[in-house]
């Protein structure tokens, strides 16, 4: 097997993996409070990571580390949102409106960075859109947009896609400028204490410590984080960003098929509709807009700078 065939299929396995994540947490937070999970496996996974790269750490400048902490209070946030939007929603439905992130991303290099925005872009923003409403606004709303009638969690989870965008856009230009390695492991790092300071502050923490919420942490923290931190660096040696690109947005399908293999979730024709539109505005955007960005989740990391005067704008984590 040559080395770009098997980055291919392991990036498609990471997809799977971050997919299924949606499911993980969902089952996880009915005995765990969202921002003590948050806290403990992104923790985990700073251990983790500041093991494979302890090297890199005697290396780090004021620069890169004032980067990484940058990187990692967006990051903070979006998964704060999502993961208590998440508690609040459908697995499949976040996994959806988390990926607005991808589309939203020239959406705001073009209002705040000036860069230009081509008519594909601006037809994959505008499908997503459409299927953010009718995956959002129940029907019985009416032809009027009702803020009453959307769900609390899938307006937390839109909140993280709009962070999990400015975190793309911010994390390229730090890859540009620092070592990927090293924003990573002060972005990770930096998340996890953020998240620790948070949750006694913001909620009541409460942990059972069942099965699941440990098989939770060790799935997210270790293989969604970590692992899939590595993995994403090393197959993007061999494979164009846009081929990356349309693979990640392959990941709310495989939320939606594990939702609905392991908790017979249905998303229903108008919302499913929806779900479809999100889908085609994502991969209208990636394979014919003309900035190149990595689909989003709370769980990805940097890689290498781009050699052009874009920023290479990656998928980073989140979940």
């Amino acid at each position: 097997m040559s080395r770009s065939l098997k980055a291919h299929a392991l990036l498609v396995l990471t997809t799977v993996i971050w997919g299924a994540t949606f499911v993980v947490i969902k089952n996880a937070l009915a005995d765990i409070s969202p921002l003590l999970f948050n806290a403990v496996r992104m923790s985990l996974a700073a251990l983790v990571l500041g093991v494979v790269f302890h090297r890199e750490i005697p290396r780090l400048t004021a620069n890169s580390l004032a980067s990484g902490m940058l990187v990692g209070g967006l990051l903070f946030l979006g998964n704060e949102l999502q993961t208590t939007g998440l508690k609040y929603g459908m697995p499949s439905k976040s996994a959806f409106l988390t990926g607005m992130a991808v589309v939203l991303v020239p959406v705001f290099l073009t209002l705040f960075w000036r860069r230009k925005i081509n008519r594909w872009s601006a037809f994959g923003a505008l499908g997503a859109f459409l299927g953010l409403y009718l995956l959002t606004v129940p029907a019985s709303a009416g032809s009027g947009l009702n803020l009453r009638s959307i769900n609390h969690g899938d307006l937390l989870t839109l909140g993280a896609a709009i962070v999990f965008a400015f975190h793309i856009i911010v994390m390229g230009h730090a890859a540009q400028r620092h070592h990927w390695q090293q924003i990573t492991v002060v972005q990770v790092a930096f998340t996890a204490a953020l998240m620790g300071l948070a949750a006694p502050l913001i909620e009541k923490p409460y942990v059972v410590w069942s099965p699941r919420v440990i098989w939770g942490i060790g799935i997210t923290g270790f293989l969604s984080l970590a692992l899939a931190f590595s993995v994403q660096a090393w197959a993007q040696q061999f494979i164009p960003p846009t081929h990356t690109a349309l693979i990640f947005t392959l990941e709310p399908v495989f939320a939606w098929l594990t939702s609905f293999i392991f908790l017979g979730e249905r998303l229903g024709a108008r919302a499913g509709l929806g779900a479809l539109c999100i889908l085609a505005g994502l991969l209208v955007s990636e394979e014919k807009g003309s900035t190149e960005s990595m689909a989003v989740s709370p769980d990805h990391a940097a890689v290498p700078a781009s050699p052009t005067h874009e920023p290479a704008v990656v998928k980073t984590e989140e979940i």
